[in-house]
């Protein structure tokens, strides 16, 4: 049999109000915590394209993060150093290429040659020779064409880069020709 003193229920009915009690002080102490960290459920998730158009205006697309290099150029850590050395190793490149040409024997007039090079993103290149329109002195399907013959074989050049994508580049080299 079970013996229900008067001793024994107090002790129940103690346990009983201390275990409410507790459960009280828990309540109100987890009750602000849930109500505050449902707040975090309520926060709108930033739409993706509105992310992109915002990110794509932060952009400087009339500049690259780097510009195309030559491995000779590698040892340079200087953005405008690493340009500097490109470019002056490129027309260096297109100068001693063109150096045996025909293009200075047929028209000694010309001096210098203002050669458009694009260097694509999969690191290929096109050299443009810029000869004006209106200038009637000159064969360009013929200077066009010795210098797509004689500017081959050029050494591996690393794109342009933009936010780590390469992307085309282009610009153009005064070439200087000597006549020997």
């Amino acid at each position: 049999m079970v013996d229900f003193s008067l001793l024994n229920i107090f002790y129940l009915f103690l346990g009983v109000i201390t275990q409410f009690l507790l459960m009280k002080k828990i309540t109100f102490l987890l009750l602000p915590l849930l109500l505050a960290s449902c707040q975090y459920f309520d926060k709108q998730v930033p739409d993706e394209d509105e992310l992109l158009q915002q990110r794509l205006k932060e952009i400087d697309w009339k500049k690259v993060s780097s510009y195309p290099s030559l491995a000779e150029c590698d040892a340079i850590t200087g953005k405008e150093l690493k340009k500097e050395c490109f470019f002056s190793t490129m027309t260096r490149l297109v100068q001693e290429k063109l150096d045996t040409d025909t293009i200075a024997m047929l028209y000694p007039e010309i001096d210098t040659i203002q050669v458009k090079v694009t260097v694509y993103p999969d690191a290929t290149l096109k050299f443009e020779p810029q000869i004006p329109r209106d200038s009637v002195k000159y064969d360009s399907i013929k200077i066009d064409s010795i210098i797509k013959a004689r500017l081959v074989n050029f050494p591996k050049i690393e794109p342009a880069q933009k936010e780590g994508i390469p992307v085309t580049t282009a610009f153009i080299l005064p070439v200087i020709l000597d006549v020997k």
